[in-house]
């Protein structure tokens, strides 16, 4: 999960991303975000490029929350979950498929055989 500052990610996250280097290779990564107008999505942009320079794989669907400060009550809930949840399940669907293709394959060759 991300938050956009300046429509980008924080640098917070990108230590964190950096600490794990080889840990990445060869995983799949699905993205929940925050924010204003964009819900993120501009720090999204930027998180794929990281990531695929790890060799990590992007799902395609994921999880925005544009102008976020609207869209909980009072005890932090979610006030319209359907659609929310209807992205994070299939988020989900796909970080399952990726993970389980991508753990057969690491264990068929070895990523570090063939990443360069």
């Amino acid at each position: 999960m991300t938050p956009e500052y300046n429509h980008g990610y924080p640098a917070v996250l990108k230590a964190v991303i950096d600490s794990a280097y080889g840990e990445w290779r060869a995983k799949p990564v699905g993205f929940v975000s925050y924010g204003g107008m964009s819900g993120g999505l501009r720090a999204v942009e930027q998180l794929i490029q990281v990531f695929a320079e790890l060799h990590v794989v992007s799902v395609r669907n994921g999880v925005a929350l544009p102008n976020v400060w609207e869209r909980f009550d009072a005890s932090g809930e979610l006030i319209e979950p359907a659609g929310p949840n209807k992205a994070m399940a299939g988020m989900l669907a796909q970080l399952e498929w990726w993970a389980t293709a991508l753990r057969a394959a690491r264990r068929d060759v070895p990523y570090q055989n063939v990443a360069a």
